[in-house]
């Protein structure tokens, strides 16, 4: 462990917070995989913070329900001693369609998608006609929000309030960006119109994540011994200010080697970037180890 006397601990390893905290809410995606390869480093980590009694919940903005990624977790290769529980942006939206069910609802995302909403009876229908819109991402991988921008002035004309099923603005998958759900609903806010989120930095996937843990360890566990660890500034850490947690920010993940200089984490780039989303880290590591 090393202190660097600023804003944050640069940290060489998970090991070094197990005294500190009795579980971590770690972000997947940029973390424990990039989409195509799992960080072996970062699994490795996890699965010794839970052989020393530690939990692991998986807490990740994936538009999907937690028990529909298992599969591309083994499919990755990322142990199942790694974690103890998942909890997706995908089960708190379902929550929250559900909610509204029968709609109708207008959507926008991937048909893969369809588990958010399948089995809670609502019946889909052309912005025209709906009462909410639903929006899991682009529909395809190449697009930007610029494509959506027609269909979503055509629902905010109409005054539909959008659920968002992932508050992500970017992914990184391998070594390309993805556009997801969170670009198109800033661009719908900057129009005026209203966003339902559930995902992080929102209060319904943490109280889920909360209530795992509770369920997990058999007791409440108070915010100042959950760490909470991801590579997303405006939701891993904000969501763990917001709610009290201690946060470890992987530099590298979605940003890449945007703060990572000479063999060596950019402090300064670091300090600049949290400073100006007015968000803190407690810690710092390039990729999780």
């Amino acid at each position: 462990m090393v202190r660097t006397g600023l804003m944050f601990t640069a940290l060489t390893s998970l090991d070094d917070l197990r005294a500190s905290y009795d579980a971590v809410f770690c972000d997947v995606w940029g973390v424990v995989h990039n989409g195509r390869t799992r960080y072996a480093p970062a699994c490795d980590a996890l699965q010794r913070f839970r052989e020393t009694g530690g939990v692991c919940v998986l807490v990740s903005n994936v538009p999907k329900p937690g028990a529909a990624i298992v599969g591309k977790l083994n499919r990755l290769g990322v142990a199942r001693t790694c974690w103890d529980a998942i909890v997706t942006s995908g089960d708190a939206t379902r929550a929250l369609l559900a909610a509204r069910a029968p709609g109708p609802m207008a959507r926008i995302g991937p048909e893969q998608d369809a588990t958010l909403w399948q089995g809670l009876g609502l019946s889909e229908v052309d912005i025209d006609e709906a009462a909410f819109l639903l929006v899991s991402g682009p529909d395809h991988w190449q697009e930007t929000p610029e494509d959506y921008r027609a269909v979503l002035e055509r629902a905010n004309s109409r005054g539909l309030e959008m659920i968002c099923a992932n508050p992500d603005i970017l992914v990184r998958e391998g070594s390309r960006l993805i556009y997801c759900a969170g670009a198109l609903a800033r661009l719908y806010q900057d129009l005026g119109a209203s966003v339902t989120m559930a995902g992080k930095p929102h209060k319904p996937i943490y109280a889920l994540a909360r209530a795992r843990l509770a369920a997990i360890a058999q007791r409440e566990i108070p915010p100042a011994r959950i760490l909470a660890i991801g590579d997303g500034i405006e939701t891993d850490l904000l969501g763990a200010q917001q709610e009290g947690m201690d946060a470890l920010f992987v530099a590298g993940g979605m940003h890449g080697d945007a703060f990572w200089a000479q063999a060596h984490l950019d402090h300064s780039a670091i300090i600049a970037a949290l400073t100006k989303a007015k968000v803190r880290a407690h810690y710092v590591m390039h990729q999780l180890t």
